[in-house]
């Protein structure tokens, strides 16, 4: 008998993927939680029926959502991660040297020790000795540290359940101030196919935040649409205006200086809904 695992996020389509075998599963405090492995995509970290991240395609998600703020930003050394409990994102910050020190704050500690258990490939930068992990709820921790993060990754669920707090204006304006006066911040900000309206709501949220909003895509196989965005606030640095030549060589899949610039450019029916 064939198992798959059909995710069913967006309203009239799905996603299936055939399961290999069931690994592990739970419900947490916040979440129902699986890691499965599949023949396709290898190892998944699922959490409420929806794919957060895989073996086979995490370098696009993590490489774009951590190099292009820390590659805009001039030199980077304190750096805060919100959500991403699996630990993705902190393995490419601490492939620069300038970062002295990085903070993953997760509300649900099962995501991290699960990752820690079963994704070593993606968690290994927990092991690192700038790396600290705080377990908690990372709006309260972003209002009780201000002036502090040169660069904060906004690496959450989608907007609804645990991560619903993560996408409004409030936040945003609370990330403001806890960036220093130069601090730049990222976040996944969902499929332009799919879910237009979010993604149209969250650029014009960050837009009258921060002085630079920029918004850029990834090809991200396993997320619905494919075609992902994320979205850049920053106090002072344009991501557009960076000289690509003083961006070394780093070991990523995705990532390239020549990407840097090439990715801001939307196309027209993603440049017409968050412009007009």
């Amino acid at each position: 008998m064939d198992l798959w695992l059909k995710e069913g996020q967006i309203e009239n389509a799905a996603m299936t993927y055939k399961i290999k075998e069931t690994i592990h599963t739970e419900k947490t405090e916040y979440q129902d939680l699986a890691i499965i492995d599949t023949y396709e995509f290898g190892r998944m970290l699922v959490l409420d029926g929806i794919v957060q991240t895989t073996i086979k395609d995490e370098f696009v998600y993590h490489e774009m959502i951590s190099h292009i703020p820390l590659y805009t930003h001039k030199k980077p050394k304190k750096v805060l991660v919100v959500g991403g409990g699996d630990g993705g994102a902190i393995r490419e910050i601490l492939k620069h040297p300038s970062v002295e020190k990085v903070v993953l704050c997760e509300i649900d500690k099962r995501v991290v020790d699960l990752s820690i258990e079963y994704l070593p490939e993606i968690s290994c930068g927990l092991k690192d000795p700038r790396a600290e992990v705080f377990i908690g709820d990372g709006i309260k921790y972003v209002l009780e540290h201000k002036n502090e993060f040169d660069v904060i990754i906004v690496d959450s669920t989608d907007p609804f359940g645990a991560a619903e707090g993560l996408f409004n204006v409030n936040f945003y304006k609370s990330l403001y101030e806890c960036l220093t006066e130069d601090g730049i911040f990222v976040a996944q900000t969902e499929t332009p196919f799919y879910l237009p309206h979010v993604v149209k709501k969250v650029y014009t949220d960050i837009l009258n935040v921060f002085p630079v909003t920029r918004m850029f895509m990834a090809a991200i196989p396993t997320y619905p649409g494919v075609y992902w965005s994320f979205t850049m606030g920053s106090k002072k640095y344009d991501p557009l205006e960076i000289d690509i030549n003083n961006i070394p060589d780093l070991d990523t899949k995705y990532y390239h200086k020549e990407l840097h610039k090439s990715c801001f450019v939307l196309p027209k029916y993603v440049k017409d809904l968050i412009e007009k």
